[in-house]
């Protein structure tokens, strides 16, 4: 059974930092690509940052693409997201999610993504 669980969240103040750790266990990671997903409340899911099998190509929402970024350890079988200059609206759930086995790129939409965490609360205060 594979099962990707997220830790790292907590609450901040605006201006500091965090980094999300997803571990994923029942299968390796290193031949697909993985993605950070957020939810504020009574929104939409939406992509933060994802990441390709072995880490050499990412891609990052616009207002995240200069505070967050995503990197992976597939001896770990781990992804992380670091997230710089925190600010009152990254408040929601943040969900690690995984591609199938062996669908290496990158994909934007969710529905591409198999796999997901049951997320871990990020709260910036003001």
């Amino acid at each position: 059974q594979v099962q990707l669980v997220e830790s790292g969240g907590g609450l901040v103040q605006a201006g500091t930092s965090l980094r999300l750790s997803c571990v994923t266990s029942g299968r390796a990671i290193n031949s697909n690509a993985m993605a950070w997903f957020r939810q504020p409340l009574g929104k939409e899911r939406d992509l933060v940052a994802a990441i390709d099998f072995d880490g050499g190509m990412t891609y990052y929402a616009e207002s995240m693409k200069d505070r967050f970024t995503i990197s992976r350890d597939n001896a770990k079988n781990t992804v992380y997201l670091q997230m710089n200059s925190l600010k009152p609206e990254d408040t929601a759930v943040y969900y690690c999610a995984a591609r199938p086995y062996g669908s290496s790129a990158i994909s934007t939409s969710a529905l591409n993504y198999d796999k997901w965490g049951q997320g871990t609360q990020v709260t910036v205060s003001s």
